[in-house]
């Protein structure tokens, strides 16, 4: 699907980190975007910049995924692309000084990671379907999910975050499958280490200690990259059912 003018994507997370560098890669190929965040103002903001779209979504909460996708096509008549990149990642280890991990963090991370993704995955997915295809292959839609490298080598105190993202994992292809005969593809990409708004808060010593662990290039990813996977990913009409790790060939230590 080529990226150009008359696409509308849907980017959740996308007021800031790797959604916001999703939509301004989006924009810069011609493409209207809508943006899905809980931060209003800087979701108004963003879609104020990129000429786009802001939508007040909690993506754990289907019937505010559904309202946000309704805003969505009155709006802009379609949705041909959608990127999942809202996520949080709480720290907590299964036992904490004698005491079991909180379940109310791990079922939130589940709601947002997970089950946000598949919410939002299933009901774009839904609007595509009825659509008219844009390609000669018959292509209708692309979802992009994301993952993470946690997914694999998840680290002391990610076993919510990781169990998330591994089950974005586990759904890329059957999803895939399921909507094959629709013409809708479904890619993950599952990012290493990047530098995002929680890494720009930390101190320049521990990002320069975490991008030195990347073999090559031994820095931090740019979020330009990721979105420049998303790119080739909605043009590249082969890529269908694949999870693709941005990383840097790195593989997470336990600590």
């Amino acid at each position: 699907m080529k990226l150009e003018a008359g696409r509308v994507a849907v980017i959740t997370g996308g007021a800031s980190g790797l959604g916001a560098a999703v939509a301004r890669h989006m924009v810069a190929a011609g493409v209207t975007v809508a943006l899905f965040d809980r931060n209003a103002d800087l979701g108004t903001a963003a879609a104020a910049e990129l000429g786009g779209s802001f939508h007040a979504v909690d993506v754990s909460d289907p019937s505010s995924v559904a309202a946000g996708m309704a805003e969505v096509t009155a709006q802009h008549g379609a949705i041909h692309i959608l990127v999942n990149c809202a996520g949080i990642a709480p720290p907590a280890k299964t036992v904490s000084r004698g005491a079991p991990h909180d379940p109310e963090v791990f079922r939130t991370t589940i709601a947002v990671n997970l089950m946000g993704s598949f919410f939002c995955a299933s009901q774009a997915a839904a609007q595509m379907v009825g659509q008219d295809p844009v390609t000669e292959d018959g292509e209708r839609g692309v979802i992009v999910n994301t993952a993470s490298v946690a997914a694999y080598e998840g680290q002391v105190g990610q076993v919510a975050y990781a169990a998330s993202k591994g089950g974005i994992v586990g759904m890329t292809l059957p999803m895939a499958r399921d909507l094959a005969d629709k013409g809708v593809r479904v890619c993950t990409i599952a990012p290493g280490l990047f530098l995002t708004p929680l890494m720009r808060g930390l101190p320049q010593e521990v990002q320069d200690s975490l991008g030195g662990q990347v073999p090559f290039p031994s820095r931090l990813g740019d979020p330009a990259e990721y979105a420049s996977l998303v790119g080739h990913i909605c043009e590249n009409a082969m890529l269908n059912g694949e999870v693709i790790r941005l990383d840097g060939a790195i593989r997470m230590a336990p600590r």
